[in-house]
């Protein structure tokens, strides 16, 4: 699903590859709709306990969590990759009008993010490592900046975009 996206996978596909009966998928969900929402809370849930992961680290400045997390999502972009990891990217646009409960999962947990990097730069702005700036506005503005760069590193097929979105946010985020 992830590389040929959720409507260009059809239902029958999904369970020959998972070999799973489509009785038992229809014992656990009502429709592939569901069985897409449920995925993306996972996914959700799975990438939140990862950020709080990090952000948590001992011993590093807010600055220094804040960074690592987008060096990392620097490096998880593979090229050329048409199967990149991350379904916020390749699913929002797809599903937005297609799927309401769907869209509201994924406007959902990107405001978990969003809410996880305010407060690293909250604690940046404790630990004097991070400038005085509204955390929530400049949160959304990276978390935009990010989601919008992986778009475009996926348009052009490179990484440019990306290591853009990071010389950007060294900036933003400068004392």
């Amino acid at each position: 699903m992830v590389i040929k996206g959720f409507t260009g996978v059809g239902l029958n596909e999904i369970l020959q590859t998972a070999s799973v009966p489509k009785g038992s998928f229809y014992h656990y969900f009502k429709s592939k709709e569901q069985y897409g929402q449920s995925l993306l809370e996972d996914y959700f849930q799975n990438y939140l306990v990862d950020m709080d992961q990090r952000f948590s680290v001992v011993g590093q400045s807010g600055r220094e969590r804040l960074m690592a997390y987008w060096q990392k999502w620097l490096d998880s972009y593979c090229e050329p990759c048409d199967g990149q990891k991350c379904l916020v990217v390749k699913l929002s646009a797809e599903v937005a009008d297609l799927s309401e409960s769907m869209r509201i999962t994924l406007r959902d947990g990107a405001e978990q993010i969003i809410k996880r990097l305010t407060s690293c730069i909250e604690q940046g702005q404790r630990d004097g490592s991070l400038p005085s700036v509204d955390a929530h506005r400049t949160a959304s503005a990276l978390y935009q900046l990010w989601l919008g760069a992986s778009l475009l590193s996926k348009l052009h097929l490179n990484g440019q975009p990306l290591e853009i979105a990071m010389v950007t946010t060294e900036v933003m985020l400068k004392i």
